[in-house]
């Protein structure tokens, strides 16, 4: 007796007979990837159009932020090291946070831009975030744990990587 438990709720059903629960699972992932596209490149354009950001020092710059978290970070040598040049680590952070979201958004190499999304969210974490108590309230750990899901599945729907995909299935198709 199934006590009323689906049995069949994770059945691909690939003749077509879906229903909403189905096409539910499919785009899981789709409102993910437009919310973590959109912040990444809002956040790198935010980063490039903010003119005292990008400065070594004064309100509002990255050198003084980078300064202000270097002894309370988990791993001060990184931050050491965004010290040396600190507006050249504040473009690498900007962009790099547009190319994460442009990827992610469109879904263009996406578990590399996801990859890349983990990574800045996870330094971001040990160096500026860390410090914050309790822990959920740093803002770069759920962005960490956001991007894990498109590492692990990537884009698989409605993306480039899709129809790059299906573009070298047709092809390697033709050559049979």
């Amino acid at each position: 007796m199934a006590h009323g438990v689906r049995t069949d709720a994770y059945s691909p059903h690939l003749d077509g007979d879906r229903d909403w629960r189905d096409t539910a699972t499919r785009y899981a992932l789709l409102p993910l990837r437009i919310f973590l596209g959109v912040t990444f490149i809002y956040a790198g354009i935010d980063k490039l159009t903010d003119s005292a950001f990008m400065k070594d020092a004064g309100a509002g710059s990255i050198g003084d932020m980078m300064r202000a978290v270097r002894d309370s970070s988990a791993i001060p040598a990184l931050v050491d090291m965004s010290l040396e040049n600190p507006v050249a680590f504040g473009y690498a952070i900007a962009f790099g946070e547009l190319a994460v979201g442009i990827g992610i958004l469109i879904g263009l190499l996406t578990r590399v831009a996801a990859l890349g999304g983990a990574l800045i969210s996870l330094s971001l974490w040990l160096t500026v975030s860390w410090a914050a108590e309790p822990y959920y309230y740093g803002n770069d750990l759920p962005y960490l744990m956001a991007c894990t899901p498109l590492l692990l599945a990537g884009a698989p729907l409605l993306s480039a990587d899709a129809a790059l995909r299906s573009r070298r299935r047709r092809r390697v198709g033709d050559y049979r």
